[in-house]
């Protein structure tokens, strides 16, 4: 027996885990208590990696498709069939024919991080989908409209901060998202120990709202409703205090006008909250001598989606928070560039091109994954006639699976990177298969930009790569070459065009670390013994602790549990690249959307207030989605270990209204949306409030053709299926998954 690190890979808290190892097998897996990071805590999930690692559905050879059925296959000739098929469909009908689709756990792996941009730039294409659109594009839209930056995504100081108020996240569920913080659970009972409020802003009363010190439960989708009243009542009472903030903001009193008509007494309906407690709300942010406002999937999920992310961090600026030691600060990652002088930037454009069949205007590059089966199955000159996955599983992610089910299926040609054949990947030409996470090497490129301590962790592969399989990363560098028409290069090439590129820019960059420098001469310096460890060395150099703090691959190899970079620190205003090089508070866009919010007042919130009573006798309720521990959207329903108890699919009622529809515990019930309409079991619950039921996300392996032995016998149903796809949040793309109305009945009974 033996013993191997492991940062865990299986949600965005990125513990680090003990491997137990018998051979080259994983026994077992434990928190590391000398991690630096995440200090021995670990989870369900983590604690599950050696069944994830072993899972007997993995893929262990790529598939080729011939004569309709997929059958095992060599690499070089998976290699072979994507080169041959791909390129000419891009000559023929151009590079936005071919589509790329990739999912969450992209995020997840060095070869996610390092090898999709290449791919995309290989192609040419314009028709790049993600699961940011299923989940947190408005973010990164509000946050390219303030900052000029769309990654530049302030994260709550959790460690520090006196009062934080919390709206549609559960990370004592989720772990965590878009803050990245292992033992999010301990940290906020930390925060209350410490004398620190605590309010969770949720239609359900979650895990995290039985912790809090407030639990509001708002009417799903009208965050945005009860945030600009906050700010309405802080420019009303007097308590703007910018602080230190106010020389890098412009457009404040241009948002004390634009929330005017949103008091608290005029939003009060909308939310369902009482006029007083949102003014108190309000009053109790100001008054924290630290606070910080974090919104997640619930509020951005949403038709507003991305005015509530706006006001999030409005609310953080106008209370002086904004970049500041117990407010909500900018993290500063080992691979980020290095910091450049304060000065205008280029700023942030939305809409700089358009989908083809909606007009849908791209957010940071993509086009909003619900239009994706309409590209494909919409006759015309640049439709979508091939479409590369890469860890995705959009029939079951994003909105009327069943249309892009029949879509997928149309395709010329298709290929999937992933470890499974799923509810997606079965419609795939070529299918491309990662080995286990214990034979890949692990860093958090993506989630160390929002970790609430900078720190710096990595750890090679666990265990050999086995006989037969092939690295992620050259997977990945194969796939490259195949598309671009290098195909039969070496893999490394890849790697040296990705290096050479960006020693290019560097050295000619005034405020780099090498500026000025032969590319050659740091190029040589570089260790690593794979073109991605390469890679990675050089951006740890090129970034801001490079010279600082001596950072390498060597110096990080040396500390197997990582290196801590000290608590977040402000940041402004050298990280802004808007034009006008400050904090735009209220930009153009947004001003442009505010009218939509503006008429919820007096038409859809209103009215639905008003007409409630009826309309849940007529069965008319809100959905909302919800996390589970031992689960993180479709990828773990296989795995035994995580199944059953609370991970389940059910629909959660609450008991008044089960009452008044005659549904039963365990019954089934019909749930009718614009999309579609699926039945589920009943769950009844006071956790969700009156006039609202919950659907977790992820859910419906009935499909044939997979292989997925485990979660087929427990399929649940797909709620996404409830969704035609038109509901969309304009600016950023966002599918609406929560908060819409859908008709619920006794299964038996026909629906209106």
């Amino acid at each position: 027996m033996s013993t191997a690190l492991r940062i865990c890979p299986l949600c965005e808290a990125t513990c680090g885990l003990v491997l137990t190892l018998d051979g080259d097998r994983v026994t077992a897996a434990r928190g590391d208590r000398d991690d630096i990071f995440s200090q021995g805590f670990v989870c369900p999930k983590g604690a599950s990696f050696p069944a994830i690692d072993a899972d007997p559905d993995r893929l262990a050879r790529p598939l080729v498709r011939e004569n309709g059925t997929l059958r095992e296959a060599d690499w070089a000739e998976a290699f072979d069939l994507i080169a041959a098929r791909i390129r000419p469909l891009v000559d023929e009908h151009g590079p936005h024919a071919v589509g790329v689709v990739l999912g969450n756990p992209n995020a997840h792996t060095v070869a996610g991080a390092l090898y999709p941009p290449l791919l995309i730039g290989a192609l040419r294409s314009r028709s790049l989908f993600t699961a940011s659109t299923v989940d947190q594009m408005p973010k990164h839209v509000s946050s390219g409209l303030l900052f000029g930056d769309a990654f530049a995504v302030p994260v709550p100081d959790l460690d520090r901060t006196d009062h934080l108020l919390m709206l549609g996240a559960n990370p004592l569920d989720s772990n965590g998202s878009l803050c990245t913080a292992p033992d999010f659970p301990g940290r906020l009972k930390a925060l209350r120990r410490r004398g620190g409020t605590l309010t969770v802003v949720d239609p359900r009363r979650t895990r995290t709202a039985r912790l809090a010190d407030r639990h509001l439960a708002i009417r799903p989708g009208a965050d945005a409703l009860f945030l600009a009243a906050l700010v309405h009542t802080l420019f009303a009472e007097g308590l703007t205090d910018l602080g230190a903030l106010a020389a890098h903001v412009e457009g404040v009193d241009e948002v004390r006008e634009a929330v005017r008509e949103f008091s608290p007494e005029a939003v009060a309906a909308a939310c369902d909250l009482d006029a007083d407690t949102i003014r108190t709300t309000a009053r109790e942010l100001a008054a924290a001598p630290t606070a910080a406002v974090y919104g997640r999937m619930g509020s951005s999920t949403v038709a507003y989606g991305t005015l509530g992310n706006w006001l999030v961090d409005v609310l953080n600026v106008l209370t002086g928070n904004l970049d500041r030691p117990g407010g909500a600060l900018f993290p500063l990652s080992a691979t980020a560039l290095a910091p450049r002088p304060a000065g205008p930037g280029k700023g942030f454009a939305l809409g700089r091109w358009t989908s083809r069949v909606s007009g849908h205007p791209e957010a940071k590059g993509e086009l909003p994954l619900a239009a994706l089966a309409e590209e494909i199955d919409t006759p015309g000159e640049g439709r979508i006639r091939a479409v590369i996955t890469v860890a995705a599983n959009p029939v079951l992610s994003a909105p009327d699976g069943r249309r892009l089910d029949a879509a997928l299926e149309s395709l010329d040609f298709m290929v999937a990177v992933d470890p499974y054949l799923n509810e997606t990947t079965r419609h795939a030409d070529v299918v491309l298969p990662p080995p286990p996470p214990s034979q890949s090497a692990h860093f958090d490129f993506a989630f160390n930009q929002f970790a609430v301590r900078n720190q710096v962790r990595y750890t090679p592969a666990a265990v050999p790569l086995a006989a037969g399989r092939m690295d992620e990363c050259e997977i990945h560098a194969r796939l490259i070459l195949a598309v671009s028409g290098m195909h039969g290069a070496p893999p490394s090439a890849v790697d040296d065009l990705a290096v050479d590129g960006m020693l290019a820019k560097a050295v000619a960059q005034e405020h780099s670390p090498v500026h000025g420098e032969d590319p050659k001469d740091v190029a040589a310096r570089l260790t690593g013994a794979t073109g991605p460890e390469r890679r990675l060395d050089l951006m740890l150099r090129l970034g801001p602790y490079g010279r600082s703090h001596g950072l390498t691959l060597d110096a990080l190899r040396a500390a197997p549990h990582g290196i801590d970079l000290g608590p977040l620190q402000p940041r402004l205003p050298g990280l802004l690249k808007t034009r006008s090089g400050r904090i735009e508070l209220l930009p153009a866009p947004i001003a442009a959307d505010l009218p939509r919010l503006r008429a919820a007042l007096d038409s859809d919130a209103a009215a639905l207030d008003s007409d409630s009573d009826a309309a849940a006798e007529r069965g008319i309720l809100r959905l909302v989605g919800r996390r589970h521990l031992r689960s993180n959207n479709s990828w773990l329903h296989n795995i035994p270990a995580l199944t059953g108890g609370s991970n389940r699919c059910t629909l959660q009622v609450h008991p008044e209204d089960a009452a008044r529809l005659g549904l039963t515990a365990g019954g089934s019930a019909l749930v009718k949306g614009e999309g579609g309409e699926l039945e589920a079991e009943v769950e009844i619950t006071d956790a969700v409030r009156p006039g609202v039921v919950s659907l977790p996300h992820g859910w419906g392996h009935d499909r044939p053709g997979t292989r997925l032995g485990v979660a087929a016998g427990s399929p649940g149903v797909n709620v996404n299926q409830l969704l035609d796809g038109s509901l969309l949040d304009p600016l950023s793309g966002t599918a609406v998954l929560n908060g819409f109305p859908v008709h619920v009945g006794p299964a038996a009974t026909p629906m209106l």
